[in-house]
């Protein structure tokens, strides 16, 4: 018969890390964790001068492979194996948060958590283990969230605005129109969509804001699930194919597919990429033997030459692929998937170049609390727990 925990094994316990909390005063410090199908990544950040991440300065930063999703596809469950791998990447995550001294946090998950029967399970252990207290978000807040990341890249000249962002377990597109919003007020605008979870109530920016949506989808489709669906097709060319036409498939109800896309063409469409797939293929498109952040996010990626290097990648095989420097052995199995994914978005809408963004949830997720309580800001103020969710 087990005993229940003493009080010496539960002082042990982690505290729980709120993302609620409201401090004692403004908060200085900022958190952002997002767990997706592949990745768990963290940004701790404080607000700075406009810059290389739009206004913010990165104080610490983690990203572990954990690959959260792997057969999700085909049980419908987190492995053991995979929730092991999770947990230890954000024990790391929970640590770097309480050494900052995190004012306020936003920790999310995505696709994997929402399919996986056994998420709820998962999420109770992590908060009993690290104290970290996840929040499954929804496709659409996902896609929003993406949106703001990438706001800081918006060109003036732009007339609409597609962004899409290719994950492991999904991929969204959020397209917006900008005809009649002046420059100064864009970026207010478009971190208005971010959904924010506390602050005074803001309802009123964020309906005109959302009037500005044409629309958004959440395929269910990303490079880690279009791997092990098509893994038993054994030539990549193939592969690649069905890849395509199974993605556009689930896309057919974007309303920006079904209409006639002939602005797209005439110079008013900015497309802005953010994905794993995208800033590698614009790494290499610079020849850089390592990979630079710096140079790569904000960068234009020319669709010819996005068509270009993902046929040279698909032509070196698997064996190519890892030997690659500007790969790697952790992408070269995805980046066949994301490859087909980007080659449709850029065949159904042909404009000449996209923005590539390194940077997404996470930044979003930073942008909107700061803007939220920037001084004079229409939230300013302290958070109400599970208040405007979005």
């Amino acid at each position: 018969m087990t005993s229940a925990p003493d009080a010496h094994m539960q002082a042990r316990r982690p505290a729980r890390i709120d993302a609620q909390a409201a401090p004692a005063r403004a908060p200085s410090r900022y958190a952002a964790l997002d767990l997706g199908t592949n990745n768990c990544r963290l940004l701790i950040a404080e607000p700075g001068p406009a810059g290389i991440h739009g206004g913010f300065r990165v104080l610490d930063a983690f990203s572990r492979n954990v690959r959260l999703g792997e057969g999700v596809e085909a049980r419908g469950e987190l492995s053991r194996e995979a929730m092991n791998r999770t947990v230890d990447a954000l024990r790391i995550c929970a640590a770097k948060i309480r050494r900052h001294d995190v004012a306020r946090a936003r920790i999310v998950a995505t696709e994997a958590c929402r399919r996986a029967a056994n998420a709820r399970g998962f999420l109770r252990r992590v908060r009993r283990e690290t104290g970290l207290d996840i929040e499954v978000i929804t496709p659409e807040q996902e896609a929003r969230l993406a949106l703001a990341g990438c706001a800081p890249l918006l060109e003036e000249s732009a007339e609409s605005l597609m962004v899409f962002d290719i994950g492991g377990g999904s991929t969204e597109l959020i397209w917006i129109d900008l005809v009649g919003v002046a420059p100064d007020q864009r970026q207010d605008m478009i971190l208005a969509l971010a959904p924010g979870r506390g602050g005074p109530d803001r309802s009123e920016l964020r309906r005109a804001a959302r009037a500005r949506i044409v629309d958004w989808i959440s395929a269910p489709v990303g490079v880690a699930t279009l791997h092990d669906r098509f893994a038993d097709v054994a030539e990549d060319r193939d592969r690649y194919a069905l890849m395509a036409c199974h993605f556009e498939d689930h896309i057919a109800g974007f309303l920006p597919y079904e209409e006639d896309l002939a602005a797209a063409k005439l110079g008013g469409l900015q497309i802005i990429g953010a994905s794993g797939t995208v800033t590698t293929l614009g790494a290499l498109r610079l020849g850089l033997e390592r990979y630079d952040r710096a140079r790569v996010d904000g960068m234009w990626l020319e669709r010819a030459a996005a068509t270009r290097i993902s046929r040279h990648l698909i032509d070196l095989g698997p064996g190519g692929r890892q030997a690659h420097p500007g790969v790697g052995a952790d992408r070269a199995e995805l980046i066949v998937a994301g490859a087909a994914i980007l080659h449709t978005i850029l065949r159904l809408w042909p404009a000449e170049r996209i923005r590539v963004a390194d940077r997404g949830l996470r930044e979003g997720m930073l942008h909107s609390l700061m803007w939220a309580e920037r001084p004079g800001g229409p939230c300013a103020g302290p958070a109400r727990a599970g208040a405007d969710r979005g």
